[in-house]
């Protein structure tokens, strides 16, 4: 396939361990993240990195999927208007997400 275009991207890295990352590419694909720091337990070193965000796409009939997740000390929750069983992020994007940490831009 072609590389999908990035028409729109930040990110922010904060010293406290805070981050929030969002892009937009040619194809609709949106995705959002956002995270900090949160003790997780009673001694110094319990610290969890608590996320959240979301992605939508456009599905291949056309339908515009949008998931909202959080991720936690209780694991991994998504919600969206067609769950109750998300579909898991297409391929696309997963390699997308990939090469942009690969290029330090995430």
């Amino acid at each position: 396939g072609n590389p999908i275009l990035i028409v729109s991207s930040n990110s922010e890295m904060n010293a406290d361990g805070s981050y929030s990352f969002d892009f937009e590419s040619a194809d609709g694909t949106k995705v959002e993240e956002s995270g900090n720091q949160k003790k997780v337990g009673p001694k110094p070193e319990d610290i969890g990195t608590v996320s959240r965000g979301s992605y939508s796409y456009t599905s291949p009939d056309g339908v515009i999927i949008s998931v909202n997740w959080t991720a936690d000390e209780n694991g991994f929750q998504a919600t969206g208007d067609h769950l109750p069983t998300p579909p898991p992020m297409p391929e696309h994007v997963v390699k997308m997400l990939a090469d942009l940490k690969a290029a330090g831009v995430l």
